[in-house]
């Protein structure tokens, strides 16, 4: 059976379907138990391609974010996760060399850094003072999962900054900046969400199942 084929990869293609059908609908709470559910399908194809522990991880605590999100008052708490699955993704491109072809070419980190300064600038007065602590913070987990996604493999690259874009609505719905509560909005976030860890993890894997074992920056 080939990886595009695995039952589990297609699950996580009809689930991504019928959420955004929920979500377009509004129906709760199962669009939040649809949400729920995507990481931890990825997670487990990820498992069963033999892929790094550490994309596993990072879609574990994709996973716990999407809960804590869907909880009232615990805002914070899904973005600490997803702040860990951003230092996950950031690791696992580090071993595999994107610091060097940084440093060749650093283009894309600086284009990445003035995007992320700019939409944290547009978003400041308008974000609750709780969350102005964690915003650059994270901000700076984004860019840093995007630019070393895209020094190792261009379709990972292409999910690193999708989840980028993603979260740059979500701080702007946050900050009052667009209608946090338009049918539009809840769809584009999913849609690149959705997107970007599909992207970012069969980038890992199909680039792993491509590289011989004894390359030095295959690490777990």
């Amino acid at each position: 059976m080939t990886a595009v084929r695995s039952p589990w990869l297609v699950a996580f293609g009809l689930v991504a379907v019928v959420h955004l059908a929920l979500n377009a609908a509004g129906t709760t709470p199962l669009d939040s138990i649809s949400k729920c559910l995507l990481a931890p399908l990825l997670a487990v194809w990820v498992a069963r391609q033999g892929g790094p522990r550490l994309l596993v991880v990072a879609l574990a605590l994709c996973f716990l974010g999407d809960l804590f999100l869907e909880i009232d008052d615990l805002f914070v708490v899904g973005m600490a996760a997803f702040a860990g699955a951003h230092v996950a993704f950031v690791t696992l491109f580090v071993r595999r060399g994107a610091l060097d072809r940084l440093r060749r070419r650093p283009q894309a980190a600086v284009a990445y850094a003035v995007v992320a300064v700019a939409m944290v600038a547009w978003c400041w007065g308008g974000l609750e003072p709780a969350l102005k602590p964690a915003i650059p913070v994270y901000a700076a987990l984004l860019v840093g999962t995007a630019t070393v996604s895209l020094a190792v493999d261009v379709r990972a690259g292409v999910g690193g900054a999708l989840f980028l874009v993603s979260d740059g609505i979500i701080a702007l719905s946050q900050a009052g900046r667009i209608d946090a509560d338009a049918t539009a909005t809840g769809l584009a976030i999913m849609t690149l969400y959705i997107a970007a860890i599909l992207l970012l993890a069969t980038g890992v894997v199909r680039r792993d199942a491509r590289t011989p074992a004894t390359t030095p920056h295959r690490a777990p």
